[in-house]
């Protein structure tokens, strides 16, 4: 194992190759994956409750998600 640590090894000479053999976002998905229009069923905000707690997801205009409570 690599002793060095975590943000000189990805900031040093040859930190190129080594953020490059990092998994890639695709092969980190969750097992259990939906997509939004399936979730939003059109609409454009959500209720979410976990733990006894309302949580609002909701689409912004530009079309990203925001989870609040």
């Amino acid at each position: 194992m690599n002793s060095q640590p975590l943000f000189s090894a990805l900031t040093g000479p040859g930190c190129l190759d080594r953020v490059r053999s990092l998994p890639h976002p695709a092969a980190m998905r969750p097992a259990r994956t939906m997509a939004s229009a399936a979730v939003f069923k059109g609409e454009t905000e959500i209720g979410i409750e976990h733990r006894g707690e309302l949580y609002r997801l909701r689409i912004t205009r530009q079309g990203k998600l925001i989870l609040t409570k």
